[in-house]
């Protein structure tokens, strides 16, 4: 095991020094899978950080069982360190091409953070030999269950069925620069976590149980060998939403110069009718588009989502998309009239609702085609790469990429 060992305290806590990703590593049969678990990609969200430093010791113990490797490590150091969600920019929304290019270590505080988290993730990336595993640890400012969110491939979705959770499907498409998003694309099965509230012990238990059981389901160690495994799903279980599956229907952006501010007492999952009023701006009161669940509410000062509103998805319409993409059908929709590919870009198409009216949204949901951007009568939808398989395959030798 390699274990990072520097720390500083902040406000009686311990946080992570500047630069110092590196929790712990773990390896068993290289050739194996691998699992990168992230917490602390926002530096008010601790407990991810937390739950990781605590369950090192534990997976030391039992490393000579691993049958791949395990990463832990933490996000943003530099705003851990100051106890904020940011300093300069959301860590998380920087995982663009057009940031990755231009990243550099004599800019931001969060650019350092990201050329320093893509020297270590490609550095794990480029040995890996068999399927690469991401679970990325977050909380909430407001209370309410905990859940994961899982961007649209087949690949992401049985890998979170595997968890006794709510799961978000959809969520990482109405956002950009996500670190899930870069590593899907990269060829990982991606996987956040919700784990309820920023400074509650439970939600540091949360994370811990998630962590655990993404061993066993990653396939890098088994049942039998993996301490309080039991215990974890008993920690994760609820009696409302297990295992079910909500789709993220709308996310309301808001910029700093909106003064958006939550109405009080909105918690996770918390039912709310089209026309309710959910907040303010400086336009005047904020109501819910449509009815469904509220998620992720803003209660703190920084931040670019007010909140989003999710449904729950009917088990046949997940069958039916897993039979159409397995089918390769979502090859075949540019023939569609009003439909065409983005020229040099198959997982990208342009969609004329002046001409393609009789293909609703849900049409292209159903084949993975979520990501959607406006342009008059113009709609360009994209869906993920690596849908039903992935490149980090064992050939004998590492992976080049």
């Amino acid at each position: 095991m390699i274990a990072a060992k520097s720390r500083a305290t902040l406000h009686d806590r311990e946080v992570r020094c500047d630069g110092d990703h590196l929790i712990a590593a773990f390896a068993g049969n290289t050739a194996g899978p691998t699992l990168i678990v992230v917490g602390g990609l926002h530096g008010n969200e601790a407990a991810g950080v937390a739950a990781l430093e605590r369950l090192a010791p534990a997976v030391a113990e039992v490393e000579s069982l691993l049958k791949g490797r395990i990463y832990f490590l933490a996000g943003n150091t530099r705003a851990l360190a100051q106890g904020v969600r940011f300093i300069d920019t959301d860590l998380n929304r920087r995982w663009t091409a057009e940031a990755i290019s231009g990243v550099s270590r004599d800019r931001a505080s969060e650019d350092l953070d990201l050329a320093e988290l893509l020297e270590q993730i490609d550095a794990i990336l480029v040995t890996a030999m068999d399927e690469v595993f991401v679970l990325d640890l977050h909380s909430t400012s407001a209370d309410g269950l905990h859940f994961a969110t899982v961007g649209d491939t087949l690949r992401n979705r049985e890998f979170a069925q595997k968890f006794p959770v709510t799961i978000l499907l959809g969520i990482e498409e109405q956002l950009e620069g996500t670190m899930l998003e870069y590593l899907n694309n990269a060829g990982a099965v991606t996987l956040g976590f919700e784990g309820g509230q920023h400074y509650s012990e439970k939600t540091i238990e949360n994370h811990q149980a998630m962590a655990w059981l993404a061993m066993t389901n990653a396939g890098i160690l088994a049942a039998d060998d993996a301490p309080r495994l039991q215990l974890s799903k008993d920690q994760l279980a609820t009696s409302r939403y297990d295992s079910r599956i909500l789709e993220v229907r709308h996310r309301h952006a808001i910029t700093a110069e909106d003064s958006f501010e939550m109405n009080p007492g909105f918690n996770n999952f918390d039912p709310i009718h089209r026309g309710d009023v959910l907040g303010k701006d400086h336009s005047g009161p904020v109501t819910a588009i449509e009815s469904g669940v509220i998620l992720m509410p803003l209660y703190q000062k920084l931040g670019e989502d007010g909140f989003f509103i999710g449904r729950e998805i009917s088990p046949f319409w997940l069958w039916l998309s897993g039979v159409l993409r397995r089918a390769g059908i979502q090859k075949m929709i540019h023939i569609l009239p009003g439909v065409s590919r983005v020229p040099g870009d198959p997982s990208t198409l342009i969609v004329n609702t002046a001409v393609a009216r009789l293909f609703p949204l849900q049409v292209f949901h159903l084949l993975g085609f979520r990501r959607r951007r406006w342009d008059g009568n113009q709609l360009t939808v994209g869906r993920r790469k690596h849908d039903t398989s992935g490149p980090f395959k064992w050939k004998g030798e590492p992976n080049g990429r």
